[in-house]
């Protein structure tokens, strides 16, 4: 079982500003914040961070991992739409608007760190 994901950063205060606002979007709230990295729970679960956006320990440069995901489970097809719509407009870049694929309804962008980020939606639920 997965307890939370990280994703690395070469500017953590932009960083912050991305995903302060793209995660609000799905109910993820910032609740600790330090000098290395930014910690983000769901707004009734404060406690249970999830995602960590972080400055790597090493001190070299971040890089995204090729073929690697960062996928956010969502409650409707609108709350993917908005995920995408608001990564796109903070500064993300396409790799799939959303749509149907799989049988669910997914989207799919980079974050500002090249980071692959998803959300989807199922449909048969």
């Amino acid at each position: 079982m997965i307890s939370f994901v990280m994703v690395g950063t070469n500017n953590l205060d932009k960083a912050i500003d991305f995903y302060d606002t793209l995660l609000n979007t799905i109910e993820l709230q910032r609740v600790v914040t330090n000098e290395k990295y930014a910690g983000y729970a769901p707004k009734n679960k404060p406690d249970e961070v999830e995602f960590y956006v972080t400055n790597p320990v090493n001190k070299e440069k971040a890089t995204f991992g090729n073929g690697t995901q960062i996928s956010f489970l969502v409650n409707s097809n609108e709350l993917v739409n908005n995920f995408y719509n608001t990564g796109i407009k903070l500064g993300g870049k396409d790799e799939g608007a959303p749509g149907i694929r799989s049988g669910d309804y997914y989207c799919y962008f980079r974050d500002l760190d090249e980071n692959k980020i998803c959300a989807f939606a199922k449909l048969n639920n």
